[in-house]
């Protein structure tokens, strides 16, 4: 509620209704209603942002799980009978605050591990570790589930992750709260992802992180390569045109003398990029 004791509800009620006065009849479809949308933005009553979101908002509820999650093979998981010693470089390289901890296989999870739980074994008085005293009860959802359905259960039970399972219970991939908000406001960054200013960040040696907004010219700059810009503008664009289509998370093209892998990406656009060099830089790249 309001200082002025209006709710949330009925100042958007009462701002589509002016939309509406302005533009005349009252949207009979989803087509139309976007529609609306971009000619007020086409008047400056609304921003790209803002319009950006609001096209968000319609689309989460159309889509499901199995269009976002991050497939089995590329999630990031902890070995139920792992000693710490092996779990505590998992979780310094991948910056994950949660890892499914699985069985026999990656299909077989059996909870949720919190990065924040391992720090009571790192304390003055060491306990000896057995992860199942801090495992916690995962959470398991049907790729068919809608977005917007799912969302309302991250809110009503507090998760922020969700084990995606086949029809035989298997677990077939995963899903994040970070990764349905995303479809909504777009791109949000990790805090140890990038500095102010910062397209290309290198990890090691051969493996580095960028943003799909990245530049051709810059890329090209920065790793000493010659892709050509007359087609597109940015490696989002060359990734795009390798591989046909608009890229999900987890999908990966081989381009020259890279590995490029689709870290984040929602229906509309790729966000971030993995960069692996396929063969060694030229002594001039960076």
């Amino acid at each position: 509620m309001s200082s002025d004791g209006t709710t949330s509800g009925s100042l958007s009620r009462s701002w589509l209704k002016k939309l509406l006065r302005t533009f005349g009849n009252e949207p009979e479809n989803r087509d139309q209603l976007i529609q609306l949308l971009r000619d007020a933005k086409s008047r400056a009553l609304l921003d790209t942002d803002a319009l950006s979101m609001m096209e968000g908002v319609l689309q989460v509820s159309e889509l499901r799980v199995r269009d976002i999650m991050i497939p089995r093979a590329h999630m990031v998981v902890i070995e139920r009978d792992a000693p710490l010693e092996e779990i505590l470089p998992i979780v310094i390289e991948s910056a994950h605050s949660r890892f499914p901890v699985i069985g026999d296989d990656k299909g077989e999870v059996e909870g949720i591990l919190l990065a924040k739980d391992l720090l009571t074994y790192f304390g003055e008085q060491k306990r000896r570790f057995d992860i199942r005293d801090v495992l916690r009860a995962a959470v398991f959802v049907p790729a068919s589930k809608r977005l917007n359905v799912l969302l309302n259960e991250f809110r009503a039970s507090r998760s922020h992750m969700a084990i995606v399972v086949d029809e035989y219970g298997a677990a077939d991939g995963l899903v994040t709260i970070e990764d349905v908000l995303e479809q909504i406001v777009g791109e949000i960054e990790d805090e140890h992802d990038f500095d102010e200013g910062t397209t290309i960040l290198k990890r090691s040696d051969t493996e580095y992180t960028a943003k799909a907004v990245t530049s051709i010219d810059e890329f090209n700059d920065y790793f000493d390569s010659s892709f050509p810009d007359e087609e597109f503008d940015t490696i989002a664009g060359l990734v795009t045109q390798s591989l046909g289509h608009l890229p999900k998370r987890g999908e990966v093209a081989e381009i020259d003398r890279f590995r490029f892998e689709v870290l984040r990406a929602d229906s509309r656009r790729i966000h971030l990029l993995n960069i692996r060099l396929l063969s060694p830089q030229p002594d001039s790249a960076h």
